[in-house]
């Protein structure tokens, strides 16, 4: 079957293959030949190393089929349902609070998204799979999950602005519940939050 393109970025080309997603690492010309290349392997490893421990701990999301990073690419399966982007106004309370639950899962195992937005999400079945964790790395920092909220606000205030902020404190209120650093972690993204809007209005 003949391989469909399905999204490219600043990162990547993805496309669909049978029942599996390709993401290739292009190359950026700016960049230094040799710094593009580990740089390329680097994030690519890192991509599989996630997926792999998304599975671990039975978290939604594509399972890893292979990589290869001397080709740059990352073979992962096909999530099929709705992004969440056009189907959040049907529930935006019960779906807020469920992204709020699963990014404490993730916080909890030292993954930070880095991405996190409703286009990143899909409905599959009952229950919402993240996607693309292109971005994503491994952290335990608080700063870096208070970044990773800050991100989720910024993306539900700008794709979701008639159910903001009333979905935004749902998935607060969740993630506060299930996240094991959650009062440290709220606490910092206040003043990450601050610091954003501050640079915001100058």
């Amino acid at each position: 079957m003949e391989n469909k393109v399905i999204g490219s970025g600043a990162e990547a080309v993805i496309y669909k293959k049978d029942e599996s997603v390709v993401k290739d690492r292009i190359k950026k010309s700016y960049r230094h030949p040799q710094i593009d290349r580990n740089l390329r392997k680097l994030r690519t490893r890192r991509e599989a190393k996630i997926l792999s421990k998304l599975k671990e701990i039975g978290f939604p999301s594509p399972v890893l089929m292979d990589f290869d990073d001397s080709r740059m690419t990352v073979v992962m399966e096909y999530i099929y349902g709705a992004k969440l982007r056009d189907i959040f106004h049907t529930n935006p309370k019960k779906f807020s609070r469920e992204i709020g639950e699963k990014m404490a899962i993730l916080h909890n195992n030292g993954i930070i998204h880095h991405d996190l937005t409703t286009s990143n999400m899909i409905l599959r079945g009952k229950e919402i799979h993240f996607i693309d964790f292109g971005l994503s790395f491994f952290s335990e920092k608080a700063e870096d999950m208070a970044v990773d909220i800050h991100l989720l606000d910024r993306a539900m205030e700008s794709r979701h602005h008639e159910h903001y902020p009333e979905c935004f404190n749902e998935a607060v209120k969740a993630y506060a519940k299930k996240a094991d650093a959650g009062k440290e972690v709220l606490a910092r993204f206040r003043k990450v939050n601050l610091r954003g809007r501050n640079k915001a209005k100058h």
